[in-house]
């Protein structure tokens, strides 16, 4: 789940699900970059500059279903949804489920799922916002970059000149 919201993050909507019906099809690959042990290698992955990939079903299908979901919930704010773009996806683990299966000669052995939580940020594209020209607006950023016991000696010094 990790890799596939990695593989997501920054794409405008439409193209994340183009591309999410392309791994379900296996006509593009999900690289792993992080949890690869065991990964196999496969070609397709070269076009992410990455050598092992997947194509990881469950994942791709829960990942859609929170797409639409969120599609959903911008329609219902009035945004544009062509606009949207995948701004962040979060996956974190979520508590182990917890069962046991059985094994030989009386033994058990924990069988654990491992979910995890899934956020998604989605936001219009973003235009750019032209710099001020007022010279009040730069004094009020002069302090930019400074931590606050240097802020506050600049404004004590500019208190004793005035």
């Amino acid at each position: 789940m990790r890799e596939v919201a990695a593989a997501l993050t920054g794409l405008k909507l439409t193209k994340a699900y183009s591309y999410l019906g392309d791994v379900a099809d296996h006509k593009q690959i999900i690289p792993f970059r992080r949890f690869a042990g065991g990964v196999g290698r496969a070609s397709q992955a070269k076009q992410f500059k990455a050598t092992q990939g997947r194509w990881p079903e469950k994942s791709v299908k829960f990942i859609t279903r929170l797409l639409k979901n969120a599609e959903s919930n911008a329609d219902a704010k009035n945004l544009d949804v062509e606009d949207l773009k995948i701004k962040n996806i979060v996956v974190q683990q979520a508590p182990k489920t917890r069962r046991r299966t059985y094994r030989a000669h009386g033994r058990i052995n924990p069988y654990q799922g491992h979910p995890c939580h899934v956020e998604i940020i989605l936001s219009a594209t973003d235009s750019e916002v032209e710099r001020s020209k007022d010279k009040d607006a730069v004094a009020s950023t002069s302090f930019s970059g400074l931590n606050r016991r240097q802020v506050a000696r600049r404004r004590i010094e500019a208190a004793r000149t005035a």
